[in-house]
């Protein structure tokens, strides 16, 4: 953003940095796309390990089973 205000010199005061970094946010969603499997992330957070998109058993697991 920084390079992109030195070469536009357009950035002279807060209100007008506040609105570039806005339109350059703003322009910047247009390619954002959605996580795949946002419901999973509080599993991830714990720590589950996954494979082949499925939960994958630990070693004891698997052996009490």
């Amino acid at each position: 953003m920084r390079l992109r205000a030195d070469k536009s010199k357009r950035c002279l005061s807060r209100t007008t940095a506040l609105a570039f970094v806005f339109k350059l946010t703003k322009l910047a969603e247009r390619h954002w796309r959605r996580l795949n499997g946002s419901e999973r992330l509080a599993e991830i957070i714990e720590g589950v390990r996954f494979r082949d998109g499925e939960p994958a058993l630990r070693a004891e697991d698997q052996a009490a089973a």
